[in-house]
C-alpha cells in the first residue's frame, strides 16, 4: 500500500494519504483526515479509468471549505433536531452547525479528526482500517467511544466500508461516508439513472428534520421503485432537488442487501449499493456553488449525488424509528459495498 503526506492541519497534525489499488487497476485514495476518500477511480465500458467522487486537488481546501466531501460523519449522521436529545433520563445540548438543528457530528465531528492508520489483511483484497477514539462529552456527547472504519477494495471491484464502535456509556451513534459521486466523472449526474429498494421515505418539516410520519413515494418525484434519471423530475421539488431520507423496503439486516443503482448511460458505470443499514439519504449536491475541485472543475448543484447508508435523521428523538443508541458491552457493527460493473 502506498502512502504519502498530503498536507499538514492547522493544529500541526500530518495529514496522510493512502492509495488502494486492486490487479484491475481499480484505485482508492483515502486520507487519515475525516477518512476522506479522495478519489475512486473505476473503468468505464472501454476499460478506460475515470475518478468517479467529487473532491479537492489539495489538502488546503478540505480544511478550509470541504462540504463534506469523501468523509465519515459522526458521532450522529445527519440531523438532530435543535441540537438536543434526552438519554437516559439525562437531557444532551450539542452544537446548532445548521440552524436550527445540529447535523453530522457537530463544529468538530468525525469529518475533521485525525484517525490512526493501519493496513490489514482482508481476502477480498487491499485493505486500510481507521481508529478513532471519540472522548466522552466531545461535541457534547456522552461516552468514550473507540471507532474504526475498514476501506477494502476488492478484485472485483467492490469499494466496502466496514463500521465497528464500542461505549463505556451509553450514546447515540450513527456512522456513514459522504462521498459524492459521478459515474460520468465530469458534468453533472443529472442522466445518471437511479433505482431505490425503498416505497418510503420519512416525511420532513421545513428544516429537513422528520415528522415522524413514513410516506410512500408512489406518484411523487421521490418514486424511483423504477429506474428513472435523477434530473427527470428534480424541478418539481420546493428544495431545489433531493436531500432526503428513503425507507429502505429491506429494513435493518445483519448481511448487506441492494438499497440502490446508479446507472451512467454515458460511461456504462453501474454503482450497485448494499448495505445493513434502514436508511439511505439520497443527497443531489444542491448546495454546491461555484466550487473549485479536482482537475480544474467548478462544481454546482447537481455535480454529484450522494446516497448515504444510514439510520433515519433525528432517530434519537423519534422512538418509533429504528434505535441508534449503542449500550457498554454491544458492538455497533454496520456494512456498506458499493459494487462497481459494466453495462
Amino acid at each position: 500500500m502506498e502512502q504519502e503526506q498530503y498536507g499538514v492541519t492547522k493544529d500541526g497534525l500530518f495529514v496522510v494519504r493512502y492509495t488502494l489499488e486492486n490487479e484491475k487497476g481499480a484505485i482508492a485514495r483515502i486520507l487519515n483526515y475525516g477518512g476522506i476518500v479522495s478519489e475512486l477511480w473505476m473503468p468505464d465500458r472501454d476499460g478506460q479509468l475515470g475518478d468517479v467522487v467529487l473532491g479537492f486537488d489539495g489538502f488546503e481546501q478540505y480544511e478550509k471549505e470541504n462540504p463534506y466531501f469523501g468523509c465519515i460523519t459522526g458521532r450522529v449522521a445527519n440531523r438532530i433536531a435543535s441540537g438536543r436529545f434526552l438519554l437516559d433520563k439525562v437531557n444532551y445540548k450539542l452544537a446548532v452547525n445548521d440552524a436550527p438543528n445540529h447535523l453530522h457530528g457537530g463544529l468538530k465531528g468525525f469529518d475533521k479528526v485525525i484517525w490512526e492508520a493501519e493496513e490489514v489483511s482482508r481476502r477480498e483484497g487491499p485493505a486500510l482500517r481507521l481508529s478513532y477514539k471519540s472522548i466522552d462529552g466531545e461535541e457534547g456527547y456522552p461516552g468514550n467511544l473507540n471507532v474504526k472504519v475498514t476501506y477494502i477494495l476488492s478484485s472485483q471491484n467492490d469499494f466496502i466500508i466496514e463500521y465497528e464502535a464500542v461505549t463505556d456509556r451509553s450514546t447515540p451513534i450513527n456512522l456513514t461516508s459522504h462521498s459524492y459521486f459521478n459515474l460520468a466523472d465530469d458534468g453533472d449526474m443529472l442522466g445518471h439513472i437511479l433505482t431505490l429498494k425503498a416505497r418510503y421515505f420519512t416525511e420532513s418539516d421545513e428544516t429537513l428534520v422528520p415528522t415522524g410520519r413514513l410516506l410512500p413515494v408512489s406518484g411523487s418525484p421521490l418514486d424511483f421503485t423504477k429506474p428513472a434519471s435523477v434530473g427527470g423530475r428534480i424541478a418539481q421539488l420546493k428544495i431545489g432537488g433531493y436531500d432526503h431520507n428513503y425507507v429502505l423496503d429491506n429494513g435493518e439486516k445483519n448481511e448487506p442487501e441492494l438499497a440502490a443503482e446508479l446507472y451512467d448511460p454515458k460511461s456504462g458505470r453501474v454503482m450497485s449499493v448494499y448495505t445493513t443499514e434502514p436508511g439511505l439519504q439520497v443527497y443531489s449536491g444542491i448546495h454546491l456553488n461555484n466550487l473549485k475541485g479536482k482537475c480544474g472543475a467548478v462544481y454546482n448543484r447537481y455535480s454529484g449525488l450522494c446516497l448515504e447508508t444510514q439510520h433515519f435523521p433525528d432517530s434519537i428523538n423519534q422512538n418509533a424509528f429504528p434505535s441508534v443508541v449503542l449500550r457498554p458491552g454491544e458492538i455497533f457493527r454496520s456494512v456498506t459495498s458499493h459494487v462497481f460493473s459494466i453495462r
